[in-house]
């Protein structure tokens, strides 16, 4: 792997305040599912958190309920998904739940995990999440002294980039959040080359993104059942294509379903950056070429080197 700045300048991005209060949730939801890789079922419950305290874990199965942070120091190596650990507990596939709760505005939130530790699948995109948000509504957060404390966002300041052989990911300064993502499968005619430009925004999201869906090649599904993922996968949960026949499972919600929902899986990568209730993706173009989890949370870390609190 090769990462660097652009240009060598001791800052390359920066807190900047948004005007406006942290929020969290205004009341309790929760849902039940099948973990994609596991195939285990487990209940997840999402709960206000105070000011501060940004998005956490905990597993109520865990000898001691020790909190995961849903921050890039606790990001872990994990196969065609996002997994964060802290004190020997380990949180699996987080990224579509995180992305959602990025998207929408919840700032601090206490995720608390009954029955294993992945979350719940659910359809394979980030609508349910988008649901379950919706339905318990959002409010101001306060701290421990019932403070409200201001929102800060990363802005990026000079271009950086990382690639992994022909993978790469470029951030250049932008007024304003926006992911284009390109992915290309030569031998998968019915996927193919597909790009996709989305402005961050909290509407657009609900509408053009949430409800993408993961993705898999067919022809590969033996071997990672083979290699012990995908345990959960099914026609219900992700959709199929084949080399030969195309898609196995239709119809698509979009056209360019499989790219819309590498932007999904970005957005929550990306909100790893987060710290203490602020924002995790950053105000800058984002311009990402077969990219994936991997190389998604290396850049966060890139980020996080050179990050400068003001």
């Amino acid at each position: 792997m090769s990462a660097r700045a652009l240009r060598s300048l001791s800052r390359s991005i920066s807190w900047i305040p948004t005007g406006k209060p942290q929020r969290t949730l205004a009341k309790e939801a929760s849902v039940s599912g099948i973990g994609l890789h596991s195939g285990a079922s487990s209940r997840v419950r999402l709960l206000p958190a105070m000011a501060g305290e940004g998005r956490y874990f905990i597993s109520r199965d865990a000898k001691t309920k020790t909190r995961v942070q849903a921050t890039v120091g606790n990001c872990v190596d994990s196969v065609l998904s996002t997994a964060l650990s802290n004190g020997g507990v380990q949180v699996h596939t987080v990224e579509h739940l995180l992305s959602a709760l990025e998207a929408l505005g919840v700032d601090n939130c206490r995720i608390e995990i009954d029955g294993g530790n992945e979350i719940p699948l659910l359809d394979g995109s980030s609508k349910g999440w988008v649901e379950l948000v919706q339905s318990a509504g959002l409010c101001i957060a306060t701290d421990d002294e019932g403070l409200e404390r201001e929102r800060l966002v990363p802005k990026l300041l000079e271009p950086m980039h990382l690639h992994r052989d022909d993978s790469f990911i470029v951030a250049v300064p932008s007024i304003e959040t926006c992911i284009s993502y390109g992915i290309d499968f030569p031998k998968v005619p019915a996927i193919g080359s597909q790009w996709l430009s989305f402005t961050m925004n909290e509407d657009k999201y609900t509408k053009e993104i949430a409800a993408s869906r993961t993705f898999c090649i067919y022809e590969e599904v033996q071997k990672l059942l083979n290699a012990g993922l995908i345990k959960g996968g099914s026609s219900e949960n992700a959709i199929v294509c084949s080399i030969k026949d195309g898609w196995l499972n239709p119809p698509l919600r979009f056209h360019d379903e499989p790219c819309r929902h590498k932007i999904l899986d970005m957005i929550g990568d990306f909100s790893l950056l987060a710290e203490s209730g602020n924002q995790g993706v950053p105000i800058a173009h984002i311009l990402a070429y077969k990219a994936g989890h991997s190389l998604h949370t290396a850049f966060v870390r890139l980020l996080l080197e050179d990050m400068n609190f003001e």
